[in-house]
């Protein structure tokens, strides 16, 4: 399956990443489990809270970031929980709250402290959900968990290349795009600016994208075809996914971790 290991577009590790990108994908899954089970079933602030910040540091320190994202951690998701809470908050029935403290009013409605406790708890529940998702989503290619789905799951090899092939489309239409747009540009295909344009743009490269992706299936068929694709029930590796020491120490730890937020954390 050479055609599949292969990686034109640069998506797999970088040389210099840290820890978090050698470890196997299953790993920083099964890590971040008993936390998303657990935030489910909490209502407190403070949780939450916690495990968010021992989400941001784990990536900030065991995952190769680019500046954007590091800015995105350190000073966008407070604001989107700052938002998030606010906004919950006005969805939040006043009747069911204990603090009816007003903090302001629009019209009729009075926005209590009560109801900003709920929407501060909820948003962070949220965020650290995503965040502890963020674990094994910046730091695992999508290939490499598909092959670690086959190899320690027992997912069928069939579902799991399949998975690899398709996750190989996103870059190549991408790439197609970027050439199918220059070349309308040279031809003065839909000039102009403003919405009308753009979206005639958008809608002449379309009919191009379709094709091209119709063309790139057939050649991935018959390459998959021509290396017996699922005429065997197993299929060897070139980069086999293994489950090593360190895969089962970090899990551990962060089970121990999480449960030691959950007990200690006062409520």
């Amino acid at each position: 399956m050479t055609f599949l290991s292969a990686d034109p577009f640069g998506t797999g590790a970088p040389p210099a990443a840290r820890f978090l990108h050698h470890l196997n994908p299953l790993s920083k899954v099964a890590a971040v489990v008993p936390a998303w089970i657990a935030l489910l079933f909490t209502r407190d602030v403070l949780t939450p809270l916690v495990l968010l910040a021992l989400g941001i540091l784990l990536l900030l320190a065991g995952a190769r970031l680019r500046p954007s994202l590091v800015v995105a951690l350190l000073a966008g998701v407070p604001l989107v929980v700052l938002v998030m809470a606010v906004s919950f908050g006005f969805w939040t029935d006043p009747s069911r709250v204990a603090d009816r403290t007003v903090l302001f009013s629009i019209g009729a409605f009075d926005y209590t402290a009560g109801a900003l406790a709920v929407g501060v708890a909820t948003s962070l529940r949220l965020t650290a959900l995503v965040v502890l998702a963020l674990i094994g989503g910046l730091t695992t290619t999508g290939p490499d968990l598909a092959r670690a789905l086959v190899a320690h799951l027992r997912i069928p090899y069939r579902i799991g290349y399949t998975a690899v092939a398709a996750y190989r489309f996103v870059p190549r239409f991408g790439a197609e795009l970027t050439l199918i747009r220059q070349a309308q540009r040279v031809r003065g295909v839909a000039p102009g600016r403003g919405p009308i344009a753009a979206f005639r743009r958008a809608f002449a490269a379309v009919v191009p994208l379709l094709a091209s992706g119709i063309r790139h299936a057939d050649r991935m068929a018959l390459a998959m075809e021509s290396r017996a694709f699922g005429a065997h029930p197993t299929r060897t590796e070139r980069t086999p996914s293994r489950w090593r020491a360190r895969d089962t120490v970090f899990t551990l730890l962060a089970w121990a971790v999480t449960a030691a937020v959950f007990v200690l954390t006062p409520r």
